[in-house]
């Protein structure tokens, strides 16, 4: 689905304030009430919108830890197998397949860092997982939203005004 200007400024309003009116979103993309209805009405069933949700701090749930955990798996593990195992460990928020030496990569978060070393010593017991490396992550520099709106193309790959 191709997104036009005003349908990334109506994500972009949504994704700062879900809870925000039509009406508001009308008032600062410059549309009717009505018009931002349709609009989210059609975003929501072509799946550009997926859902509306609450972000909550992981801290306020006790997640004060976080760390990156890289896979390197036997043979041919199939990412299926990858996902079906790690799916089964509430500390895995994200999972994906990765270019480079490893297989996946594995966002982790956890309650301490003795947590971190117990849930990455469970998923290196799988059976396909030769070896793991991780990182704990010191601080966030940047955490953007999902859907926040892509940056600007720069150095002469988009258009010129």
């Amino acid at each position: 689905m191709e997104l036009d200007r005003l349908d990334r400024d109506i994500i972009a309003a949504l994704v700062d304030d879900a809870r925000q009116t039509y009406a508001d979103i009308g008032h600062q993309v410059g549309l009717s009430a009505s018009a931002v209805k349709r609009r989210v009405d059609r975003l929501r069933e072509a799946g550009a919108i997926t859902g509306f949700s609450a972000r909550v701090a992981p801290r306020a749930l006790g997640w004060t830890t976080e760390a990156y955990v890289e896979l390197f798996c036997q043979g041919k593990t199939k990412p299926s197998d990858i996902a079906l195992a790690v799916a089964r460990y509430p500390e895995v928020v994200g999972a994906a397949t990765i270019t480079g030496e490893a297989d996946a990569l594995l966002h982790i978060r956890a309650t301490d860092v003795r947590h971190v070393e117990r849930v990455i010593e469970r998923i290196a017991a799988e059976s396909f997982v030769v070896r793991t490396k991780s990182s704990i992550v010191l601080s966030r520099l940047v955490d953007a939203p999902p859907g926040a709106s892509p940056p600007e193309p720069r150095n002469g790959s988009g258009t010129s005004a």
